[in-house]
């Protein structure tokens, strides 16, 4: 079991969205440091400011663009040298863009790989020999549903979902040959209901989750060293099905259900935000 009690947890993307309610939940549960890093300024001062507010003073955070390789360094160091070693790391951050494969521009594939994956990546690699030395350490990574599956105008997020599945599977199988209290656990959830997925239609059988949800979810499974978490509960059965059907008699089901069609309306964030600008700031904020 996991100890979240003074712990050191840091969240990427955490200063809005399920980021940040998983945040509130970790200090409830008597983490020692909440460590912060979110792309947006405004998100960032509002988050300190609502836990200061709630009596939180345990709370680090840094304007990161986790895509950049430099930053994340830069980052790590400030965090490792001032905080100390991460002891759970919670790779969140994520953007996505809702259009045919197609429609993309260059800008738009390279930042949602760049974030998605490489921010995954990148910032598990500054943390991870650390936790390693001291033969501790649990990362959690959110990948989703989706990489169990195919779906329209989704090609390039899932691209990046199921780059991520496969690699926080393979270093999961890594950590576990050299012994100690390492894990990784790998998050797929449907679509949430926050901004960041604004206009899906759940498909049949497949309620938007609420992010109290998702994060009450990934809480019990740090706890548990749980290896993979499915949400909801129905999301189980799509490698089933995947692996059992036919491909066209799979695409035939999906159809039923409403999944293909499942982002026709989506709008998300707006465009700043779902691409969020690269940044040449090396500013902390605690």
């Amino acid at each position: 079991m996991s100890k979240i009690k003074n712990a050191n947890v840091l969240i990427t993307g955490g200063a809005q969205g399920i980021g940040k309610l998983l945040g509130e939940k970790f200090l409830r549960e008597g983490a020692g440091n909440l460590i912060i890093w979110d792309i947006n300024d405004k998100n960032i001062e509002q988050t300190l400011n609502e836990f200061d507010n709630k009596g939180y003073q345990n709370v680090h955070a840094f304007n990161v663009d986790v895509s950049d390789v430099k930053d994340v360094e830069r980052a790590a160091t400030e965090v490792l040298l001032e905080i100390g070693n991460v002891d759970i790391l919670i790779n969140n951050a994520g953007i996505v863009v809702g259009k045919m494969f197609w429609e993309h521009s260059m800008e738009e594939i390279d930042r949602v790989m760049q974030i998605n994956v490489g921010g995954v990546l990148y910032t598990t690699r500054v943390f991870i020999n650390e936790m390693i030395k001291q033969k501790r350490g649990h990362i959690v990574n959110i990948a989703s549903a989706a990489s169990f599956i195919r779906n329209r105008k989704m090609s390039i997020y899932l691209a990046s979902k199921w780059a991520v599945k496969g690699w926080s599977d393979s270093l999961r199988l890594e950590v576990e040959t050299l012994g100690g209290d390492l894990h990784v656990t790998t998050i797929c959830p449907s679509y949430i209901n926050t901004g960041m997925f604004k206009g899906v239609k759940a498909p049949l059988l497949t309620p938007l989750l609420e992010p109290e949800v998702i994060t009450d979810a990934i809480i019990k499974a740090v706890k548990k060293n749980e290896v993979i978490v499915l949400k909801p509960d129905i999301v189980q059965l799509l490698p089933i099905l995947s692996g059992l059907l036919p491909t066209k008699l799979y695409d035939l089901t999906a159809e039923i259900l409403g999944v293909y069609d499942s982002m026709d309306e989506f709008s998300g964030r707006n465009k700043k935000e779902a691409i969020p600008d690269k940044k040449d700031k090396q500013k902390v904020k605690k």
